[in-house]
């Protein structure tokens, strides 16, 4: 390992300014990216080191901007206020009061975190403390004390292990970075070795050194090395961080740049998993997108860049993981996993930091796929009104940014529609030109939450099939305050029993919770259409549930069947709990008649056939051939109109995430369907009409343009006249709506002008294959996926082998 030579403290200011400013491959001047070049006998040291600090920086930029202006503003405020705060007495046993003592892993991990925006101001032009002599010093003595007090090679690993090998070493790294010039070559070298001690290469867990790392892990800590390897000067370190994005060591079992068909990383089907059972595409997919690829621009044009040829899956996941979860630039709350219990990372700054993520990686990337990004991102940005993303991100993220925005020769991408079934996460995201809705569902693979460290304390039934409605005209539903305030045992879309629960999650350490059933997915027809099925086994209750729910252009219809319970408590199926905000009345509409508006109403709603709430749209009860046989028409519907108060801190108190003791109080809107007690068997059918006015809707409910054809323990089956589609779930080997499967399935078959179009799947991946009868003639198969066989004529049969296709659609055109 090479450090700087003896006496030297670094390369001038001067210079680390002049070079960010030339480099400015973070600072586009155009939306079609930046030219790393380097003077041929540059040190590639100091070229690269001066890269990582425009990273952080953001490089040369106007600050009479107003946007530059007011991001300044924002560094400037959080880096003095912590300045103003910092404990630069002889004795003390902290840097700040509130991360006292310094020793915990979670105290030094948080100050190294307030020193590098410190030194992020120091080193930007334009903000209080810039080029400060005072702060320089103050903030080199602040690494002298926590390296002494608390991080250091001679301390043993404690607590949460993150805090030693990623939180505190990448924050560590940044500043030293920053610092370069400052800092003594004998004290450079002792927070190198601290570093090289927790975090020696990107491959394993320096507490459990036979575990791997893996995706966002990974990623990080290869980051992490790299820094160090240009910090210390030392060519192996470069390389070694280079070589863990593809996981070399390993011979690429554990590659950043490989499609997965288990445990961690990118699906084909665009699935991302972390902590081997967790859809985390919104946080850990976002860290490892943004990491991976800060780390390809930062090695570019070096020796040491990276030449994978496989980073095309890293590239594709753009458009095939995130695009479809990210609604007009919010990340959506059912890849967020713990973190929708985090008061500062609500969704619109997740999906703010995937952008950023997207755009940088747009910087290094083939010009065909930064192109359609940047419009990608240009879309979104145009189209959040409600949370300018301008406001929300720092230089670097802010001139990336505007490059685009005013650049005419970028178009903005409109609004992405079509239906995704994650079959590797089980997650199902509709989206429609003015709305999405995305299911999160679980099985025996995919848990139905995570929860630890004192986050997502009340996160129990966010994975039971919680229905997230997004709306483009109210994009703060679940970003403003509702997690906080919203009832934990009422999550729209959810069947539950109402006994009390602990909290969870309140220890040390993450854990998941995994349930036994088999059933969770669907199918997808046309890019266009979708059905999905989940068997709910309820998590310390003996309440069982078959769910179904169906997609089309403008309607999704649930579904529930044989819904049991034996514990002499209530079962609920929430029909919707929306967030009105501080002082939202909507009216509500049940049947064409207005109901009251007042905070505290409820009210039983026996019989309803449609009700409307204005600004979100209309819900339909339909017929319920479950009911009808057993003699109970009608939907046993109950509403309520609360105001809620909580605190962030009830459902977080994480070290570094815990939320306030602040109360936040908002309004809610609360349909539900009501099971009895112990019920044995009960049912539902309620239909969503996004964006739908009162007058629609009633429309709606009184010429029924789709029937429920079939709603019990054998098959949960509609049909849509109007789209000639029939769709199906069969739980069991049975006929419903004309169709005959031989085992547990999800069908859905349309048919029209040109021809007819089939999809096949096991969400259960119970089967070896599965046939399935169609009720229409057929003469010829145009087109058919590989796994499909059929048999034409007038009871035509289709053959799918299902078996290891893990859940995912099988197709086939025919006439």
């Amino acid at each position: 390992m090479r450090m700087p030579r003896s006496g030297s403290t670094g390369p001038r200011r001067r210079t680390i300014l002049a070079a960010s400013a030339a480099a400015s491959a973070f600072v586009p001047l155009a939306a079609g990216g930046t030219a790393w070049g380097a003077a041929p006998d540059a040190d590639p040291y100091d070229t690269l080191l001066a890269r990582a600090a425009a990273q952080l920086t953001g490089g040369a930029f106007d600050a009479a901007d107003p946007d530059f202006a007011a991001a300044l503003k924002v560094l400037d405020t959080q880096a003095s206020g912590w300045w103003k705060d910092l404990d630069r007495s002889a004795g003390r046993t902290a840097l700040w009061a509130d991360l006292s003592p310094a020793k915990e892993p979670g105290n030094f991990g948080q100050s190294y975190t307030r020193l590098r925006t410190i030194a992020t101001a120091w080193a930007t032009p334009g903000t209080s403390l810039s080029d400060s002599a005072e702060t320089a010093d103050a903030l080199l003595d602040a690494l002298r004390f926590l390296h002494a007090d608390a991080y250091n090679p001679s301390r043993p690993e404690s607590g949460n292990w993150w805090f030693w090998e990623i939180g505190a070493p990448r924050a560590l790294m940044d500043t030293c970075v920053l610092l370069r010039e400052k800092i003594a070559a004998a004290d450079l070298a002792k927070y190198v070795s601290a570093v090289a001690k927790f975090c020696p290469d990107p491959d394993r867990r320096t507490n459990a050194p036979t575990l791997s790392e893996t995706g966002a892990n990974r990623a990080d800590k290869a980051v992490i090395v790299a820094l160090r390897g240009l910090l210390a000067q030392d060519p192996a370190t470069l390389a070694l961080a280079r070589d863990g994005l593809s996981d070399v060591r390993d011979k690429g079992r554990n590659s950043l740049f490989t499609y997965v068909t288990s445990g961690d990383g990118f699906y084909e089907d665009g699935s991302f998993v972390q902590h081997g059972s967790v859809a985390y595409t919104g946080t850990y997919g976002s860290v490892l997108l943004g990491s991976a690829g800060q780390l390809i621009a930062l090695l570019a044009d070096s020796e040491w860049a990276v030449t994978d040829p496989k980073t095309s899956v890293l590239y594709e996941a753009v458009e095939r993981t995130f695009s479809p979860v990210v609604f007009d630039g919010l990340m959506m709350d059912a890849l967020r996993g713990r973190a929708t219990s985090r008061e500062k990372a609500p969704d619109h700054k997740d999906g703010a930091v995937t952008l950023t993520n997207i755009l940088q990686l747009a910087d290094g990337a083939p010009a065909a796929y930064a192109a359609r990004w940047r419009a990608l991102a240009k879309g979104w940005i145009r189209r959040n009104t409600s949370h300018p993303y301008l406001g929300l991100v720092g230089v670097p993220a802010l001139a990336r940014a505007k490059a685009v925005l005013d650049d005419d020769a970028v178009p903005a991408t409109e609004r992405l529609t079509g239906h995704f079934a994650f079959a590797d996460m089980d997650r199902v995201v509709h989206r429609r030109p003015g709305w999405a809705l995305t299911l999160s569902l679980s099985s025996k693979r995919i848990a139905a939450y995570e929860a630890g460290n004192g986050e997502n304390l009340h996160g129990w039934y966010t994975g039971d099939g919680m229905a997230y409605l997004y709306d483009g005209d109210d994009l703060g539903q679940f970003g403003d305050g509702f997690w906080a305030t919203v009832d934990p045992y009422r999550l729209p879309g959810t069947t539950v029993d109402t006994r009390t629960r602990a909290d969870i999650g309140s220890g040390g350490g993450t854990g998941t919770y995994v349930p036994k059933n088999a059933v969770a997915g669907g199918a997808a027809l046309d890019d266009r259409f979708g059905a999905a099925a989940m068997e709910l086994l309820a998590d310390g209750s003996t309440l069982r549930a078959k769910k179904a729910w169906f997609f089309l252009d403008n309607a999704v219809l649930a579904l529930g069947a044989d819904i049991t319970a034996s514990d002499g408590r209530s079962i609920e199926t929430v029909v919707e709990n929306r967030n009105l905000y501080e002082d939202g009345a909507p009216r509500l509409t049940v049947d064409g008649r207005r109901q009251p508006s007042r905070t505290g109403w409820s009210a039983p709603l026996p019989g309803a056939r449609w009700a409307h709430l204005d600004g979100t749209g209309g819900y339909v009860f339909p017929d319920d051939p479950a009911q009808s046989s057993s003699g109970r028409g009608g939907a046993r519907l109950h509403a309520l109109r609360d105001e809620r108060t909580g605190a962030w801190r009830d459902i977080n108190t994480g070290a570094d995430t815990g939320g306030s003791t602040t109360p936040v109080t908002r309004r809610y809107l609360t349909l539900w369907l009501d099971h009895g007690v112990s019920p044995a068997p009960s049912s539902y059918a309620y239909v969503l009409l996004p964006g739908a006015s009162a007058a629609a809707t009633a429309v709606w409910s009184h010429s029924r343009p789709v029937r429920v054809l079939a709603n019990n323990a054998t098959a949960q089956a509609v049909e849509a006249r109007r789209h000639g589609l029939v769709a199906a779930h069969f739980w069991q080997p049975g006929s419903a709506a004309g169709l005959t499967a031989s085992g547990p399935c999800t069908v859905i078959v349309r048919r029209g002008g040109d021809g007819m179009s089939l999809a096949v799947a096991d969400p259960g991946r119970t089967g070896t294959s599965v046939t399935v009868e169609l009720p229409f003639a057929v003469r010829k198969v145009v087109s058919a996926d590989d796994t499909v066989t059929v048999t034409p004529g007038r009871r035509p049969v289709v053959t799918a082998r299902v078996e290891g296709s893990r859940g995912h659609t099988h197709t086939a055109h025919l006439r």
